[in-house]
This record gives C-alpha cells, sequence and structure tokens, in this order.
C-alpha cells in the first residue's frame, strides 16, 4: 500500500524541486515539519499551493503503514502532479491532525513570500477519513477551493456513519454535529464519487444533496465502476480522467 502511486503521469513530474522539513509549528514535542513539491522550473511570480490535508496522526503514534503518510507513493505522487501542473504540493506530518491542518494553512499564508507561495491562492485535496479535517478547513474559509475524494464527510438528519467510522479507522472528525450549510457559499468544491466504493456512500451522497439544497458552488464528478481509492487501485480511463479532472479544477481556481 506504501508504495502505490496514482494511475495517472504527467511528462516530467518525477522530475519536482522538493523542499524538505519545513517546520510549520513547534510543540512540546519538537518542531513539527512539511515537504514542498515545486515545479521545474517555478519562475518568478509566487505560485498557488495545494495542501494535501490528513485526518489520521502519523507522528508519536504507530500506524499500520509503517511510515509517515507524507513518505507513501500516494502522498508524493499527487503532490508532484500539482507540481507538474504549475501549483506547489504540499504533504506534511500531522500529530493533531485538526490542529495540525490549520497550522499549515496558516504558516503558509504568513510565510509565503520566502516559500515562493501565494498566499492568497491556497487549495486543499483529501481523501477517504481524512475528508472531514479537510471538510473543517474548507468550512472556516482558510482555503480557497477543496477536492474531497471519496470520503467520510458529514452526519447528517441524526446519521451516525461517519462518527462511527472515526471510532473504528481512528481518523479526526472535526466537523462532528456540523452542517453543511456553513460551507462559505463562494469557496468551489470538487467532489469525485466512487460508485462502487466498498466503504458506502451514504455521507456522501448526503452532502452533496445538501450542498446542492444551498446553492453552493459544486463540481461532482462519479465515477460509477471505481472503488475506493480508484485513483490508486483501478488503473483504468475513467479513473485516469477523474484525476484529469481534478487537476483541470485546480488550475482554473488557483491558476485561472
Amino acid at each position: 500500500m506504501t508504495k502505490l502511486t496514482v494511475v495517472y503521469r504527467l511528462p516530467g513530474m518525477e522530475a519536482a524541486a522538493v523542499r524538505r522539513a519545513v517546520a510549520y509549528r513547534t510543540n512540546e514535542h519538537g518542531a513539527v515539519t512539511m515537504d514542498l513539491y515545486y515545479p521545474v522550473d517555478p519562475g518568478s511570480q509566487p505560485l498557488p499551493a495545494v495542501v494535501i490535508v490528513l485526518g489520521y496522526p502519523d507522528v508519536g503514534v504507530q500506524t499500520p503503514f509503517g511510515c509517515q503518510f507524507r513518505e507513501m507513493g500516494m502522498m508524493i505522487s499527487w503532490a508532484q502532479l500539482f507540481a507538474a501542473s504549475g501549483m506547489v504540493g504540499v504533504v506534511y506530518e500531522t500529530r493533531e491532525p485538526a490542529a495540525d491542518a490549520q497550522a499549515v494553512l496558516a504558516y503558509l499564508q504568513e510565510h509565503g513570500a520566502e516559500l515562493g507561495i501565494d498566499g492568497t491562492k491556497i487549495g486543499v485535496w483529501s481523501s477517504s477519513g481524512n475528508v472531514p479535517t479537510a471538510l473543517s478547513v474548507l468550512m472556516d474559509g482558510k482555503a480557497q477551493c477543496g477536492v474531497l475524494s471519496y470520503g467520510a464527510m458529514l452526519d447528517l438528519d441524526g446519521a451516525t456513519a461517519v462518527s462511527r467510522a472515526a471510532a473504528q479507522y481512528h481518523f479526526a472528525n472535526p466537523c462532528a454535529g456540523r452542517r453543511a450549510e456553513e460551507m462559505p457559499p463562494s469557496t468551489p468544491l470538487f467532489i469525485a464519487r466512487a460508485g462502487q466504493d466498498q466503504y458506502g456512500n451514504d455521507s456522501l451522497d448526503a452532502f452533496v444533496a445538501a450542498a446542492l439544497r444551498s446553492n453552493l458552488p459544486l463540481t461532482l464528478m462519479n465515477h460509477a465502476t471505481g472503488p475506493h481509492a480508484f485513483d490508486l487501485l483501478e488503473d483504468s480511463d475513467a479513473s485516469r480522467e477523474v484525476v484529469q479532472a481534478i487537476l483541470a479544477f485546480l488550475r482554473a481556481k488557483l491558476l485561472g
């Protein structure tokens, strides 16, 4: 699982320049750091950034993968794709997912000039059990757009699937008790749905319905035959089309 990479490739993506171990906050345990992936030719102007938001603690705890998420092929290849698309890909280590996600965004906004990043153009990407943490960032207006792939979303209308999954799989659920209507009405969202998701789509479908009732700026792409994590597990034209659409969405919203 740790070596799986995104099934879509862009020429030269592996050549992305990487700035490693940039400390974005300090806590009682020391520095907590992030890695930044830059285009091969970044130019002279600050670039937009896409933060890969994590909802599972991977520092100070034993993970089932034996490594941090930022060391996994999935995270590295997505960050490389963002860099090859003209943006800065950001992936970080986390001990406290909700607080750390907020800290990463705040650091990028405050220190953008020294990092070559436009702090007013930051998007987030997240998937699966990481999505509730990304939703909390988006609801608080900390990012300009968001991509949420095959994720656990919100427990709406008395549902408990997300809270039960968070307890079972140990991901953070900072949006417990919140509503889709709390999304900023000007923050574009892209939701990628896996039509054959073995974990079910109840929370995702309920969120989409609530978002549409509120007329939120939402793009939904349904991979009808796709399993959970299809961007890693299903090497098909349909999977690649979703990844291409995600990159096009981010370029349109952040690069204009």
